[in-house]
């Protein structure tokens, strides 16, 4: 009786591999642990907001809490009683979750430049806004993000 080892061809093996690499080279991070805003450093503004989504979608007004510190950052955008969006980044990376959805979107390193939300916070702190996108900030805390390319926009105003 005679046994044959199957041996694939390096074109078979390279594919493979591009697969197995592939497959974990994208993956989503755990869950951020909670920001604690009570603790010292953190600058935290509140106030009121509409977001104009993408492409023409309805409007919605709610209320707005920014928060930042040391690298990390805070955004929550709620219609009482729900959250609509919460955003964080830290040094490493960033997640942005839709409870009302129930989607949570999480990545490595600086947050995409097409999220207005993560944006908000980068804006806050003085730095400039991604290509293509205007930010108006008055010195009665009237605050305008807006993308270009899109058309999303979030305007509103932060309390004293």
């Amino acid at each position: 009786m005679t046994f044959k080892i199957f041996l694939p061809s390096r074109g078979v093996l390279a594919q493979v591999m591009l697969l197995l690499m592939a497959g974990t080279g994208c993956r989503t991070l755990g869950p951020l642990p909670p920001a604690d805003l009570k603790g010292p450093g953190w600058t935290v503004r509140q106030g009121q907001a509409v977001w104009k989504r993408p492409h023409g979608a309805v409007e919605i007004a709610g209320d707005v809490l920014v928060a930042w510190r040391d690298g990390r950052s805070l955004v929550q955008f709620s219609k009482s009683p729900f959250s609509l969006v919460v955003c964080q980044t830290t040094p490493r990376g960033w997640e942005i979750t839709i409870p009302v959805e129930n989607r949570r979107y999480s990545g490595p390193g600086r947050p995409p430049r097409r999220m207005i939300w993560l944006q908000l916070p980068f804006v806050l702190e003085g730095r400039a806004p991604p290509r293509g996108w205007a930010w108006t900030m008055t010195p009665d805390n009237n605050w305008s993000l807006k993308n270009g390319a899109t058309g999303e926009s979030i305007e509103g105003y932060f309390s004293q």
